[in-house]
């Protein structure tokens, strides 16, 4: 009994110590009087503290996202589940409210919501989306999709075709390939004008409607030969995002993450883990050459239920344990940087990203 005892106080006085770390470093916080003119979402798929901290241990004392000088917690439960799914997740961020597990872009009943995307491109504001999974997947398909079901992937692609998201990157060819069909979604993408690549290489500077699909499906993980695709279409759509309207929304999701929680391999799980945070330099990069971007580095929930039970920082090992296959309940880090960033410290619910959002931008 002792023993639990002292391992709940010393559970509870590490999450407190991560909400005191959240003010810690207010001097490092931009003018308060900077004006947010774009936003960078950056979501860590299944991403839990002990993942992010098994990857610092892995690059032996080095992640980009520790370096922020905000710090919160986000309760991640959905409408009808003590422990969310992406896409319930995915929706909370997107449209600020929670929704049943598996719907995107609908509220409990089913009604549509307007998502954070669809307020931009009422605003003049350029959206943009980069994933390492199929852009019809859960997490990009709530910033765009109306549908009660996420296994929906034509009707989503079809959703993502009448959208008006300016850039979207990442996998899923065979649902925008032309057929016979009149409205197949490829189709109507090149009708209003998209242009379509698959390789970074090919994306138009200026252009402010395209979709660079890389991959059939998603794509690989970085440990099978994707290199470094994801910091570098991070890059590639903020120089692009950046020309062609007067501010920007960019998602960046670190899809993979979750798989390697859910595959309980903890290899799969710091580098993917790894790979994300390379994109978070790059978000990190650009807002403080911008002065006028703010960053979040969000996650829809944890996946595994990771505990980090020994390891050595200067040699790069964690020893990883699961209790689980499948998401789990517990709260998950935010990390901010930029203007209005102190905002977002403290213990938040998910939806509050949707409305926090819309208060830095002024709309």
């Amino acid at each position: 009994m002792e023993k639990t005892k002292s391992r709940q106080a010393r559970y509870i006085a590490f999450w407190l110590s991560i909400l005191v770390f959240g003010s810690t470093f207010a001097g490092c916080l931009p003018k308060e009087d900077e004006q947010v003119q774009n936003v960078i979402i950056m979501i860590g798929d299944g991403m839990g503290l002990p993942q992010t901290y098994a990857a610092y241990t892995a690059a032996k004392g080095e992640l980009t996202m520790f370096q922020f000088p905000v710090t919160g917690l986000l309760l991640t439960y959905s409408d009808d589940n003590y422990i969310t799914d992406s896409a319930a997740g995915g929706t909370a961020f997107a449209c600020g409210q929670k929704t049943k597990n598996g719907s995107l872009g609908v509220d409990a009943k089913g009604d549509k919501l307007t998502s954070i995307f669809e307020i931009a491109a009422e605003k003049q504001y350029a959206t943009g989306i980069v994933v390492t999974c199929e852009v019809t997947h859960a997490t990009p398909a709530a910033f765009y999709a109306h549908i009660n079901s996420r296994e929906e992937n034509e009707a989503i692609a079809k959703d993502l075709a009448n959208s008006n998201v300016n850039l979207i990157i990442g996998g899923g060819q065979k649902y925008f390939a032309d057929t016979l069909q009149p409205n197949a979604p490829g189709k109507l993408m090149r009708k209003k004008g998209y242009h379509f690549s698959s390789s970074l290489d090919d994306l138009k500077e200026t252009s402010d409607k395209q979709i660079c699909l890389l991959a059939e499906s998603h794509l690989p993980p970085v440990a099978l030969g994707r290199g470094d695709y994801l910091p570098q279409a991070t890059e590639k759509a903020l120089r692009i995002l950046s020309q062609i309207k007067k501010g920007f929304l960019l998602m960046v999701e670190g899809s993979q993450i979750d798989w390697g929680g859910h595959q309980n391999s903890a290899e799969y799980v710091i580098s993917e883990t790894i790979d994300f945070d390379k994109a978070v330099r790059k978000a990190l990069e650009f807002a403080q050459k911008d002065k006028h971007t703010l960053v979040l580095v969000i996650a829809d929930h944890e996946t595994g239920g990771v505990a980090i039970t020994g390891g050595d920082i200067k040699q790069g090992k964690a020893e990883i344990h699961f209790a689980s296959t499948n998401h789990s309940a517990v709260p998950v880090i935010l990390y901010a940087y930029g203007p209005k960033a102190e905002l977002f410290s403290g213990v938040h619910q998910n939806t509050e990203i949707f409305s926090l959002i819309k208060q830095v931008l002024n709309w």
